[in-house]
């Protein structure tokens, strides 16, 4: 009987960690920021018909970046899970933590489990209300959960975008401000992102219960070229354009 190969732990740990992180850095990234009425989600994505941002409950919203199949599978689990949940209990019930808690257990059992890891990052986005603050939760392939306070990045070239962001971001900045800010960091410094190559949506305050909604076609090209036309007249006044 021959015996099988030994690996140490710390090297399979390692071998899924790097097949998971090229998987993710072949896909197009996505932003997330809040702004002064609400959560807007900015992606790269030029298909229009498998989304990679949706919602998920009344004020929630799932956005994810990797193999498709695989984050949709999860927004799926995720509808499941809260409209159950929704059900039994009440609506006030189904929050952001709660779900991203539940995506970073199973990510993290497959992680540590299975022999192939998921491919994917995601983000739970819920709109605040009632005083509450607004809350992103990025949850990454290994289950590791990270709450951000004013924007996320997700996949591809994300800690360079990240950085770019950073620099750009301001609290309490218009819809057509922190759109233009998404697209021209996705984009970089050597492309540009026209409305057809982006896929947006927000969830926004002033709804009765649903939140989310979509941007798309006309409505977007005028919100960018609002927000481009604050930037220029910005920059002509002398204005910073730094973050707080």
């Amino acid at each position: 009987m021959t015996m099988p190969f030994y690996v140490a732990p710390e090297q399979v740990m390692k071998d899924r960690a790097e097949y998971a992180q090229k998987g993710i850095a072949r896909g197009r990234s996505l932003v997330a920021t809040t702004y002064d009425q609400g959560i807007v989600i900015v992606a790269e994505n030029p298909s229009r018909s498998l989304h990679k941002v949706s919602e998920i409950y009344d004020r929630i919203a799932f956005a994810g970046v990797g193999k498709y199949n695989e984050f949709d599978q999860l927004r799926v689990a995720g509808v499941r899970h809260a409209d159950t949940k929704g059900y039994a209990f009440s609506r006030e019930d189904v929050d952001a933590r709660s779900l991203a808690n539940l995506y970073a257990q199973f990510l993290g059992n497959v992680f540590t489990h299975e022999m192939k890891p998921l491919e994917v990052e995601i983000l739970v986005a819920e709109l605040g209300d009632q005083g509450r603050a607004d809350q992103l939760y990025h949850v990454a392939y290994e289950g590791t959960i990270s709450d951000q306070d004013d924007f996320a990045v997700l996949g591809g070239d994300a800690e360079t975008i990240a950085e770019r962001f950073r620099a750009r971001f301001r609290r309490g900045w218009t819809l057509p401000e922190a759109l233009v800010a998404c697209v021209a960091e996705l984009a970089g410094p050597e492309r540009e992102l026209g409305p057809s190559d982006l896929e947006v949506a927000v969830l926004e305050r002033g709804a009765e219960r649903r939140a989310f909604r979509r941007i798309q076609g006309e409505e977007l090209a005028r919100l960018i070229a609002a927000g481009r036309a604050a930037a220029g007249a910005g920059q002509a006044g002398g204005e910073p354009s730094g973050g707080d």
